[in-house]
């Protein structure tokens, strides 16, 4: 695989790894006010949320790549890069969301990262 097919298979995960991020942040902010039991009300309060548009404009932007990933490269070697999508989300998450990982969590992303690795090279 090419450093180029590469580089449009990361940027297309980190786009979605940072539309998760910024949904969460939606919710976070949105969630408390209006309950989710009132989705009327919850749905009116998002439409207004920044980070929920931020949230589909990068969704949007990471399908947009994905399906020129998908254009050029076999899915049996296109989608397993995708759970490195894992791997950036906790990231994120860690940083702008606060949120803790484990070490059993840290095991866990460290073993996706060599799975890709393994898939990388015999693509």
């Amino acid at each position: 695989m090419s450093i180029g097919l590469f580089v449009l298979i990361l940027v297309s995960v980190t786009l979605n790894a940072f539309a998760q991020v910024a949904l969460r942040k939606a919710m976070l902010i949105a969630a408390p006010t209006p309950p989710l039991a009132e989705p009327i009300a919850l749905g009116i309060h998002l439409a207004s949320n920044a980070y929920l548009w931020a949230g589909l404009i990068l969704f949007g932007g990471s399908i947009a790549l994905w399906l020129g990933v998908l254009s050029r490269v076999p899915v049996s070697a296109a989608y397993p890069m995708a759970s490195l999508g894992y791997v950036i989300a906790v990231g994120s998450a860690v940083i702008f969301l606060g949120e803790t990982v484990t070490a059993t969590r840290v095991i866990g992303l460290g073993l996706i990262c060599l799975g890709v690795y393994l898939i990388a090279q015999s693509a």
